[in-house]
């Protein structure tokens, strides 16, 4: 048995410089990792390089694919495995055993992975979980596909999951997501997604449609519900007391808040989208 974990990681970045060290540093356990750059303007790929990872430039045409499915589609792994994490993503050692023994089991074909979320000065425990599907095998799928290309400025898949044919499970061993840009840079971003999610809405089609069953059950639950007047509401209270996030204090009561106006600014922005398309009809 190889003593580097099989599995190839994938970096994708744009300008992270200041954190790319801290992700980089803890992946040395692993066979290979890539590091895919979309024109950064600071030290980004050197940063990259000093730390032993393969340099890779992604310039986005505006269309299918966007960045993961790209470099999947364009180049040839030397793992069965892939695993896509961001630049303020900070792995441990119990991250790496996990995920070591559990892609040498042969048990399924992807891995959900949890996440501790820094926020207000703390690393979050409670509230609603942050958590993803970006361990995998390739050949068993790749991100969904949607049809964006007239309004996305998205050049990666931020929304987007794979689409795996086999069985899925959980890497337990949380991932540190340690962003400390503040709230100015999470409103912001958060602003962009909204925008995002509510164009995806409309471009979905009906409810029950091909669109919607290919959707994971936390998604078709999101979007069966942005559009109710409740569901913000809804959310602040189910994050904060049934799951626990006012153990968190004042992050937990912030962040519980700041998610439940993302879904209030989605169900506005369909709202606008609409009434835009029918003054324009």
């Amino acid at each position: 048995m190889s003593d580097s974990i099989p599995v190839t990681v994938v970096v994708p970045v744009k300008n992270e410089a200041r954190n790319l060290p801290r992700c980089l540093k803890r992946l040395e356990r692993f066979e290979k990792v890539y590091v895919v750059d979309s024109g950064s303007e600071d030290a980004t790929p050197e940063v990259a390089e000093s730390h032993g990872a393969e340099v890779v430039q992604f310039k986005w045409n505006g269309q299918f694919p966007k960045k993961r499915n790209w470099f999947l589609n364009n180049h040839t792994l030397s793992t069965e495995w892939v695993l896509f994490l961001d630049a303020d993503e900070i792995i441990t050692d119990d991250f790496c055993t996990e995920v070591d023994t559990k892609v040498r089991s042969g048990q399924c074909v992807g891995y959900w992975l949890t996440f501790h979320n820094w926020f207000m000065g703390q690393f979050l425990r409670h509230g609603d979980p942050f958590a993803k599907l970006a361990l995998f095998r390739p050949d068993s799928g790749r991100y969904e596909k949607i049809d964006e290309d007239r309004w996305s400025h998205l050049d990666m898949e931020i929304h987007e999951h794979p689409l795996l044919d086999g069985e899925i499970g959980t890497i337990h061993s949380p991932i540190d997501h340690d962003d400390r840009r503040g709230l100015e840079s999470y409103i912001a971003k958060h602003n962009e997604y909204s925008s995002w999610e509510a164009k995806r809405y409309l471009a979905m089609g009906p409810k029950g449609g091909p669109v919607w069953q290919a959707l994971t059950p936390r998604q078709r639950s999101k979007y069966g519900k942005i559009e109710k007047w409740w569901f913000p509401l809804a959310y602040y209270l189910v994050s904060l007391i049934l799951k626990g996030g006012f153990l968190d204090g004042k992050a937990g009561f912030g962040i519980a808040r700041f998610k439940a106006q993302y879904f209030w600014h989605i169900k506005m922005k369909i709202k606008e989208e609409r009434s835009r398309a029918a003054v324009e009809s």
